[in-house]
């Protein structure tokens, strides 16, 4: 329908277990590169962006992991 957040009945979010996964299923072409997109989007508006990172596991499959922070306190002491 040309209009935001308008998803209809053509794309159909859900919950999967109890682990917190979420499926999205979609009934027409729906780009993998425009899911991540908006994906990091609603993580910066989360105030969320500088901790997660999408990822691709495989075709079709995306994956929220922490960054790998480093502990800069103990490279210090070390010194």
């Amino acid at each position: 329908d040309s209009r935001v957040g308008n998803l209809g009945d053509q794309v159909t979010i859900s919950q999967v277990g109890g682990e917190g996964k979420i499926e999205v299923v979609t009934h027409v072409p729906f780009s993998g590169r425009y899911l991540k997109y908006l994906t990091k989007k609603f993580l910066k508006k989360q105030q969320l962006r500088d901790w997660l990172r999408v990822v691709s596991t495989s075709q079709g499959v995306y994956e929220l992991r922490f960054f790998n922070v480093v502990d800069d306190q103990a490279d210090e002491d070390d010194e």
